[in-house]
C-alpha cells in the first residue's frame, strides 16, 4: 500500500477500462524507409471514448475496506467483502479487472522476459542486450533499479505510475524473499520475482481505485502495518494460486507467449481473489 500514497484515488465517473490503457503509441518508421507511392493514407480513427461508469461503483469496496482498516486488521470479514466487491461490482468481474492492469501487464511480461533470458543466456548477456552491461556483477537491487526504465517506462498517466511504483516495491522485497544473485537465479526464484511484482501491482491498483485518501486507517503505526501486511498477503495467495493453476514453468516461456501468460495470470488471480473474498466474508 506504500504505492497508493502517490495517488489520490480513482474518479467515480472514470470508465472501467479507459481508452488509453492499452495504447502503446504508434510505431516509429525505420530511418531509411521510403513512403509508399500514391495519396497519403487517411489518419487512423481515434478509439471511441468509453462511457462513464457508475460513479458510486467503488463505494461498497471502500466502505468495507475502511471497516477492515479501522479494526486494525481484525475484521477479516470486512476485508473479504472489500475484495469481493472490488472485483465483482466495482471492476465488473475478473476479466475487466485484469484488463485495467494495462501497464502492469506489459511491465510484468518485460520483467519475466528479461528473467527468462538471464536464466538461459546468463545475466551478463541479458544485460548487454539492453545496453546495460555496466550493471553486470552489481548487487541485484542495483541491477533492478537500472532495469526500471526498460520494465516500466515512466509515463504521465496513473496506470504507468502504478506499474512503476509496484516495480520499485518489488526491488525492496527481493532481500526478504532471499533473492540476491541474478546469475544464480533458479526457476522457483524467477517465479517468486514475478509473483511479488504482480502482487504489488494488484495491491496498488486496488488501493488507488478505492481512493487511499478516502479510507480511514488506524493512527497506530503497528496496526496500519498489520493492515498493509494482511492485504498484501491476501493478494499474494491469490497470485500464487493462479501461477500454480497455470501449471506453466515461467523459465520455459518463449518471448511470444510471455504476454499471453501474464494476462492469464492476472485474470485468474482476480477470479481467485473474488472467491477468497466471498469465503472470508462468510467467515469460512
Amino acid at each position: 500500500m506504500g504505492t497508493s500514497s502517490a495517488f489520490s484515488g480513482q474518479g467515480g465517473g472514470t470508465p472501467l477500462v479507459p481508452s488509453w490503457l492499452d495504447n502503446e503509441g504508434s510505431p516509429t518508421a525505420a530511418p531509411d524507409s521510403v513512403p509508399p507511392a500514391g495519396p497519403p493514407a487517411a489518419p487512423a480513427a481515434r478509439p471511441p471514448i468509453p462511457p462513464a461508469a457508475d460513479p458510486q461503483r467503488f463505494s461498497a469496496a471502500r466502505n468495507s475496506f475502511s471497516r477492515f482498516a479501522s479494526s486494525g486488521g481484525s475484521d477479516r470479514r470486512a476485508l473479504g467483502r472489500a475484495v469481493s466487491h472490488y472485483v465483482g461490482s466495482s471492476s465488473g468481474g475478473a476479466r475487466t479487472a485484469a484488463a485495467r492492469m494495462g501497464s502492469a501487464r506489459r511491465a510484468g511480461s518485460r520483467l519475466l522476459g528479461f528473467l527468462s533470458e538471464a536464466s538461459t543466456r546468463g545475466a551478463n548477456e541479458a544485460l548487454r542486450s539492453l545496453h546495460l552491461g555496466a550493471l553486470a556483477g552489481r548487487p541485484i537491487e542495483e541491477i533492478f533499479l537500472g532495469l526500471a526504465d526498460y520494465v516500466c517506462p515512466d509515463g504521465g498517466n496513473i496506470d504507468e505510475g502504478i506499474a512503476r511504483e509496484a516495480f520499485i516495491e518489488t526491488i525492496a522485497d527481493l532481500a526478504g524473499a532471499g533473492i540476491a544473485d541474478l546469475d544464480g537465479l533458479t526457476p522457483d526464484q524467477m517465479q517468486t520475482v514475478f509473483e511479488l511484482y504482480a502482487t504489488n501491482a494488484i495491491e496498488a491498483r486496488l488501493c488507488n481505485d478505492i481512493g487511499a485518501k478516502a479510507v480511514s486507517f488506524p493512527s497506530d503505526s503497528r496496526q496500519a502495518a498489520r493492515v498493509q501486511a494482511q492485504l498484501n498477503d491476501f493478494i499474494r495467495r491469490a497470485v500464487a494460486d493462479a501461477l500454480t493453476t497455470a501449471g506453466t514453468a515461467t523459465a520455459a516461456l518463449t518471448p511470444n507467449r510471455v504476454l499471453t501468460f501474464v494476462e492469464s495470470i492476472y485474470e485468474q488471480a482476480f477470479k481467485i481473489l473474488q472467491i477468497m473474498g466471498d469465503a472470508e466474508a462468510e467467515g469460512a
